[in-house]
């Protein structure tokens, strides 16, 4: 069995991960900022948001792959990844070009986590009853 719906998503998010790390690139060229974050408040942010996504993105595709591999419903899995991919969008965003709008922020990781949490815990009760 191939997970279909759950590579659809890693692909999304392969894909925006790539401007997100340009973003850092540029701004480290543009600045000539070699290593870190040079002291810059900017490129501070910029790394801080990258690398959030890089932190939350891989467990919740491994989630939801054995989610897939488990028999989930396609319902339980667009729903699943597609707050990941609108969640990890705006939680970049607000982390990178404005973090003093906290509340999309705070919503945007509090989504990231549930989800993890409720796909976890769909595949302990689906491990539990199989």
């Amino acid at each position: 069995m191939i997970p279909e719906i759950s590579t659809l998503y890693a692909a999304v998010l392969g894909l925006l991960f790539v401007p997100f790390t340009f973003y850092v690139a540029i701004y480290r060229i543009q600045n000539s900022i070699l290593l870190l974050d040079g002291g810059d408040k900017v490129m501070a942010r910029r790394i801080r948001a990258q690398a959030n996504f890089v932190e939350t993105v891989p467990i919740a595709l491994i989630l939801l792959v054995l989610m897939e591999l488990n028999g989930a419903g396609s319902a339980w899995l667009h729903s699943l990844g597609g707050i990941l991919v609108v969640a990890r969008v705006v939680h970049y965003i607000t982390i990178a070009t404005n973090p003093a709008k906290t509340l999309p922020r705070a919503l945007s990781m509090t989504a990231t986590l549930l989800l993890i949490l409720v796909a976890a815990g769909w595949l302990l009760q689906h491990s539990l009853i199989n």
